[in-house]
């Protein structure tokens, strides 16, 4: 089964349409390694060529994939982005970790009220949820 790395909310991501042509539907059975779950203010069509990108972490933070599902909501669509090659996958799998440590320290300051050093909640985090975090490669 396909697993799809859910993004944290607070941490906003874009999907930009790729100018490649869509993958026709009947190949998006066996797609990916793997993928992202994202929010976004639109729907996409199942095959559609994207890139995610994540503007706070900075340009290098772009990676190619295909829409493999998109789900409406109240008020937006959650989307799945398939990555279809391994490296892909691990930078994107490692910029999430990322991204989750970063919404872990948010938390952690949100009820403290005080800052948070970044390297003591990346210990923490990886502590606790690491062995927990899917391994999708």
């Amino acid at each position: 089964m396909r697993k799809f790395l859910r993004h944290p909310s607070d941490m906003p991501v874009e999907l930009v349409l790729r100018k490649q042509a869509c993958i026709p539907r009947q190949r998006l059975n066996n797609i990916s390694l793997g993928g992202v779950a994202c929010n976004s203010s639109r729907g996409f069509r199942r095959g559609t060529s994207v890139e995610l990108r994540i503007p706070l972490l900075g340009d290098q933070a772009r990676y190619p994939g295909v829409v493999a599902w998109c789900r409406r909501q109240e008020g937006d669509y959650l989307v799945g982005i398939a990555f279809i090659d391994e490296d892909t996958l691990f930078r994107a799998r490692m910029v999430e970790q990322v991204c989750q440590i970063q919404h872990y320290r948010q938390q952690l300051e949100h009820e403290s009220g005080q800052p948070m050093a970044i390297e003591q909640c990346a210990q923490d985090w990886i502590a606790k949820h690491a062995a927990e975090f899917p391994y999708l490669a």
